[in-house]
């Protein structure tokens, strides 16, 4: 059975991993990728993410807030790479 207290420290990022798959998506959507392609390669990371998840949480609880930190900077900095290159600034 599941205990959801382990998961609870890294609720954020779950809420902003998912922002991040449809920042990425929209990506792909306006770079004009096969989205067949796309979707086979979205559904394989997300598979890879959810087995890293399950097995790797009972080891990286105590480096939570780290991770925290770490994941909120990269997501950020793909969203704001994101919104440039869709105003086509980069």
């Amino acid at each position: 059975m599941v205990d959801l207290k382990d998961y609870a420290q890294f609720s954020t990022l779950l809420i902003f991993g998912n922002i991040e798959n449809l920042i990425l998506a929209s990506q792909g959507a306006t770079a004009h990728v096969n989205p067949y392609i796309l979707l086979l390669l979205s559904l394989i990371a997300v598979v890879i993410w959810l087995l890293i998840g399950t097995y790797g949480t009972k080891m990286a609880i105590k480096y939570a807030d780290y991770i925290e930190i770490v994941g909120g900077v990269a997501i950020i900095l793909l969203g704001i790479e994101s919104m440039l290159e869709g105003m086509g600034i980069i």
